[in-house]
């Protein structure tokens, strides 16, 4: 067993439930979080560490933390920091984003009431699942990320953890490209197309990484506040422009004979026209809960919080301000668009040109940050585990900032290769969703779920606690199915929307000069 580890039985189960008791300097200084996941094995197998819950879990969850503080004390770089504040504000600029602009094309596609109630159904089940998240990360403080968690989770195989990294670090990534690819569009649109789309996207690359170089999420915390208000501001626009504009972008006078134009006022759908398929009725999906879904960065921030127990806070805020903008925009902007003049993001159905670029230009904070924020928490997955253990990860000097700087610009540039390969903004949102919230929004979780209970209550943790306990099982295993049909028939929904777009001619090709404005 690893150093500082006591076992202890559980009297109706034959397992060994390992629990944190004492935390020895040495195992701490190795990893900086207080658990060596390496040397926990047993016959080449790592063994899997799911805490029990005790009456006294928030004080060792404290205890932990508090060494972790302890041995930052002498550092220049301090990265427990965070209060539920700050938390907070990391949160609303993640869930308070872009995608908030592709809700009016999911309910031109789902019908407004379907698409509403699929709102606040994938709000909450988010809700319940960083829920869970948040008591893993309790139960087990000297986690780092979701990578450490997928191997706890899944029996402390190896090979989970490099899957869960490989996903990880591809998600990241891929959200990258979309903010450079999005910040591309809004050189385009801002500039009439002066320059060669490409060259806009390099811009908007070299930008973002300037910005990615603040080391810690406190750091980051202060540019959050600002992403997230000045993103809200941005829908509020857009929705009170699309309100008082006389005809969406599109829209034509009857007998006006402008060519490639439609007429008529815009079409609602109250529920989902005749015929629609399921190719695009999963993408609609897809982007709402792309929206929503954002656990995978949950245990990065909880591991840089000065009291973990607080987080809920964080949590409960968010979900009430994110179910409110997101269906009161999405909403109000499709009402006056409809389905017929409707675009993804929706600031192209703006018919008013100044009304698109004075909306579209307060989004600019949320479009550097959130992108800035993942490449953030990618460079820190990969540069801690170079410079654990040395002078290098929490003291400024030339080859700590040099990698530091390093690992960011590769992140980048594959960001940059990303957004020119697949150049449209709502298929790369579902491919997202379909390949990386599948696992990271709802197989994970239901997974912790069932692990956590088991090693509270043994074998027949299922019946134990009656009714309670049934539901439980049933809803997370549900959670859990969930998230496969996301990755099965989302990832299929979402190449075949590719590859019918494709073929339409309907996006532009790859690395090329053709204009993506809105």
């Amino acid at each position: 067993m690893a150093l500082g580890m006591k076992t202890r039985k559980v009297d109706n189960d034959t397992r060994d439930i390992s629990i944190t008791n004492d935390l020895t300097t040495d195992t701490q200084e190795k990893t900086g979080y207080g658990y060596d996941l390496e040397s926990n094995q047993k016959g080449g197998r790592k063994m899997s560490r799911i805490a029990v819950a005790r009456g006294d879990s928030d004080s060792d969850s404290t205890l932990s933390v508090g060494k972790q503080l302890e041995l930052e004390a002498t550092n220049s770089i301090k990265y427990r920091t965070c209060s539920w504040q700050k938390t907070a504000a990391l949160l609303f600029s993640e869930y308070i984003c872009l995608a908030i602009m592709s809700f009016p094309y999911s309910y031109s596609v789902l019908g407004l009431v379907p698409g509403l109630v699929v709102t606040v159904v994938v709000a909450m089940s988010v809700l319940y699942t960083s829920l869970i998240v948040w008591e893993f990360c309790l139960r087990h403080p000297e986690l780092r990320d979701v990578c450490d968690v997928g191997q706890m989770l899944y029996y402390g195989w190896t090979w989970v953890w490099y899957f869960t990294a490989a996903m990880f670090l591809l998600n990241n990534t891929f959200i990258q490209g979309l903010h450079v690819l999005v910040g591309a569009k809004y050189l385009n649109t801002m500039s009439g197309s002066a320059m060669c789309t490409v060259g806009f996207s390099a811009i908007w690359t070299f930008l973002s990484w300037v910005c990615s170089l603040p080391r810690t999420f406190s750091t980051l915390s202060k540019l959050a506040t600002l992403s997230a208000f000045f993103t809200f501001i941005s829908v509020l626009l857009a929705a009170i422009f699309a309100g008082i504009e006389a005809h969406p972008a599109g829209f034509d006078t009857p007998g006006g004979g402008k060519s490639g134009l439609l007429t008529g006022n815009p079409i609602v759908l109250v529920i989902p026209a005749a015929g629609t398929s399921f190719v695009s009725g999963m993408n609609a999906f897809l982007n709402i809960s792309y929206t929503f879904i954002g656990q995978i960065t949950i245990p990065s921030f909880i591991a840089e919080m000065k009291d973990p127990k607080d987080f809920p806070k964080a949590l409960w805020a968010v979900t009430i301000c994110e179910i409110i903008v997101f269906s009161l925009v999405g909403a109000i902007v499709y009402v006056y668009t409809g389905t017929q003049y409707n675009t993804s993001p929706a600031f192209g159905s703006l018919g008013n040109d100044i009304y698109k670029k004075v909306s579209f230009s307060f989004m600019i904070p949320t479009l550097i940050f959130l992108g800035v924020l993942y490449a953030s928490v990618s460079a820190r997955f990969i540069f801690f585990r170079i410079f654990e253990g040395t002078r290098h990860k929490g003291n400024h000097t030339v080859v700590g900032w040099a990698s530091w700087a390093g690992i960011l610009a590769v992140t980048w540039l594959v960001a940059f290769i990303i957004a020119e390969v697949i150049p449209f903004f709502s298929d790369l949102l579902s491919l997202m969703s379909s390949l990386f919230d599948s696992f990271f929004g709802f197989i994970f979780w239901g997974t912790a779920y069932l692990r956590m209970r088991r090693a509270d209550y043994g074998e027949g943790f299922i019946t134990k606690r009656g009714i309670r306990g049934i539901a439980g099982f049933i809803l997370n295993v549900l959670i859990i199915l969930i998230g496969l049909f996301m990755l099965t028939g989302g990832t299929y929904a979402t190449c075949q929307s590719i590859v019918d777009n494709y073929h339409a001619g309907s996006v532009g090709g790859v690395f090329t000069c053709v204009s993506n404005a809105l």
